[in-house]
């Protein structure tokens, strides 16, 4: 049985506002998190993605409270992600009204924080989000931290199979590279993060139109694609793109 495609609509939060940038900066305005929410869960999204861009760099904690807010609308899965250091931050977030956790810097510096996570709230809780920029030196992709400022010495493949074998339950895979170009997901990369890993990879990062998340599915062999700006803009919309899926015999929710 093939599993249906996810289509999932993400937050990017600082100081309580939802923003959107190209390649991590030039960052705008796109709303408020709570009334954004209301509106994906109405129109069909299958999950929501909460990222608290500011949180590692600004070393605070995820804001509980927006967590709350947004959490309250939904009827859909709900991860979030960003400043979460600690089981007890993951305790705090889940109680906030979330399903699931996304770690990322934390995870990099701590990977046990992983097999915590997962050995106490069951693996299908953890996200490990991987924000990766091809390095040509390297000749691979190379994982970034604190929201995509910081290089580190892992490799991307390598990182998410590490994850996976620590007990993550899912790889949220961010293309620096194509993050907000619109230019369509980074179809090698998914590709290689699929094949190397045996978990759901959300493909992210670079989603223009509904013939993308074709293109990430089929040849990304993603099992679910993230977007935020063609949503947020309301250049397309969650149901545009189910009908554009189905249309192309993909099956999806």
């Amino acid at each position: 049985m093939t599993l249906t495609k996810r289509i999932i609509p993400c937050l990017d939060v600082k100081e309580g506002r939802v923003v959107k940038g190209i390649q991590f900066v030039q960052l705008r305005d796109a709303g408020d998190p709570v009334e954004l929410a209301r509106i994906y869960d109405q129109q069909g999204a299958d999950e929501l993605v909460f990222l608290d861009i500011s949180a590692s760099v600004e070393g605070r904690k995820t804001m509980v409270e927006v967590v709350k807010a947004v959490a309250s609308e939904l009827a859909i899965p709900f991860t979030v992600g960003g400043g979460i250091n600690t089981l007890d931050d993951m305790k705090n977030i889940l109680r906030a009204g979330a399903d699931k956790v996304s770690l990322n810097t934390a995870a990099v510096f701590n990977p046990d924080l992983i097999r915590e996570g997962a050995s106490f709230f069951g693996s299908q809780c953890i996200v490990v989000a991987i924000d990766a920029k091809y390095d040509n030196e390297l000749g691979t992709w190379r994982v970034y931290t604190h929201g995509g400022r910081r290089k580190t010495e892992r490799t991307v493949l390598e990182w998410a199979m590490e994850a996976e074998k620590l007990g993550a339950g899912e790889i949220l895979l961010t293309s620096m590279d194509s993050d907000g170009e619109k230019n369509g997901f980074d179809l090698s990369l998914t590709k290689a993060v699929s094949e190397a890993v045996t978990i759901p990879v959300i493909a992210s990062g670079g989603a223009g139109k509904a013939a993308h998340f074709a293109e990430a599915f089929i040849e990304g062999k993603a099992d679910a694609a993230l977007a935020a700006s063609i949503f947020h803009y309301k250049e397309t919309s969650v149901q545009e793109v189910k009908n554009y899926l189905r249309m192309k015999g993909i099956p999806v929710r």
